[in-house]
């Protein structure tokens, strides 16, 4: 349901539309798609739990293999800027004498924002070749090496000779598809997918920064990076929950997700009806997933606690409805399309085989983390869902695609505008 009223910013809504913004609505939506399932009246996916035990055990060699002490970080972009052991963000900003561990924090989240607003699918052919460390490298990491570098030569700042890490409203609202192509690499022989799109994402964050002082603006120009200052603020005695982080980025940056679904005039960003839910509510009817914004919160959870910051209850969020996590599912058919036909069509994001295998992923997230941990000898409290992602589930359906595709590309295809996966 899409409404043409002007949006207005998420906090300010007690409940209906504004109940879609959290990771608990997120969780409480995923949950039903499930059942939904489980009971065989899902339209498009049949569920196969017996299939499950098989899904954890290859995420539990997967841990094993990659991390054998268990000593699993977050589930976070700064993972994605680490090359043969090298972590070029911890290289960058040893060399930047900055003037407080807060003016960090802002430069560090400048860098996850815009980074993590990049990462949608960049498609298989496409590759980011980085000549100061000798390598080409594609997908997800090739996007954060190339958000990196544009990152680091000022390529967001107001100022970039003189204060190149940063992001500034004004320079993000100017920027250009072209822009994004040269930081890309981008030419027919190496096309990235949706440069459109993230220029649109670029250009409309700057705007919602300028738009909201309040929560950008705390001790600088208006950049991404001000919201440091806004989660500082909503700490306790130096604590602040996870699910916080996420709700502030959904207030924050709800207006600038393009065409995308929004009620009683508020923006629901990655938020979809679903024609199987049923309720006398409009809100009942949709699927929040949120996994650009979630992404995002578990990637600000570092800089956050370098800066004397703790997060708290990170089994707050939930897992991330994306096509690694989700393919990992269907490659083990634990998810089984009713219509084998449908993994050889390409889907809108917003179509209901694309939101209902989205959901049930969230859900099977939740399922197999204790199982995964179960089978390595820890508790679920030593291994929480959010260091099973990163152990993990994405990694064993990163392993899956490569063994079963040709391109190592997901189990079907999703439409990309450069602003979803």
């Amino acid at each position: 349901m899409t409404s043409k009223t002007t949006e207005r910013p998420a906090g300010t809504l007690e409940g209906g539309a504004g109940s879609l913004l959290s990771a608990a609505a997120v969780r409480s939506a995923a949950r039903r798609i499930l059942n939904l399932a489980a009971e065989g009246s899902l339209p498009d996916w049949a569920l196969d739990r017996d299939r499950l035990g098989s899904a954890a055990d290859l995420v539990a060699n997967v841990v094993r293999e990659r991390y054998p002490n268990l000593q699993i970080p977050l589930h976070a972009r700064w993972r994605h800027f680490v090359f043969q052991g090298r972590d070029l963000w911890n290289d960058i900003r040893g060399a930047r004498a900055w003037s407080s561990s807060a003016e960090a924090a802002r430069a560090a989240f400048d860098l996850a924002i815009t980074s993590v607003l990049l990462d949608a699918g960049a498609g298989s052919r496409w590759h980011y070749r980085d000549p100061l460390i000798g390598l080409t490298v594609g997908r997800s990491e090739g996007l954060a090496l190339a958000s990196l570098r544009w990152f680091e030569r000022g390529g967001f700042s107001a100022d970039p000779r003189r204060d190149p890490l940063r992001a500034d409203a004004d320079a993000l609202s100017r920027i250009q598809a072209s822009a994004v192509e040269d930081a890309f690499q981008s030419d027919p022989d190496n096309p990235l997918q949706g440069a459109g799109g993230r220029a649109v994402l670029l250009n409309r964050l700057g705007a919602a920064t300028l738009a909201r002082p309040d929560l950008f603006a705390r001790a600088d120009l208006p950049r991404p990076g001000g919201l440091f200052d806004a989660l500082v603020a909503r700490a306790t005695k130096g604590e602040l929950p996870a699910a916080t982080v996420l709700e502030v980025l959904l207030e924050g940056l709800g207006s600038i997700w393009p065409d995308r679904p929004s009620l009683d005039g508020t923006a629901l960003g990655d938020c979809w009806p679903h024609p199987a839910l049923r309720g006398e509510r409009p809100i009942d009817r949709f699927v929040p997933l949120h996994k650009l914004s979630q992404w995002l919160a578990y990637s600000l959870v570092e800089p956050l606690e370098l800066a004397g910051v703790r997060v708290c209850d990170l089994g707050g969020l939930t897992g991330l409805a994306e096509y690694r996590n989700g393919g990992l599912f269907v490659d083990m058919r634990v998810l089984v399309p009713r219509d084998p036909a449908a993994l050889g069509r390409i889907h809108a994001v917003s179509d209901p085989f694309v939101v209902g295998w989205r959901a049930a992923t969230v859900a099977l997230l939740d399922e197999i983390a204790p199982l995964v941990a179960e089978r390595l000898g820890v508790t679920a409290q030593e291994l929480p869902l959010a260091r099973v992602l990163e152990g993990g589930t994405w990694a064993a359906g990163r392993l899956l695609a490569r063994s079963t595709r040709a391109d190592a590309g997901p189990p079907f295809q999703v439409l990309s505008d450069g602003t979803v996966f």
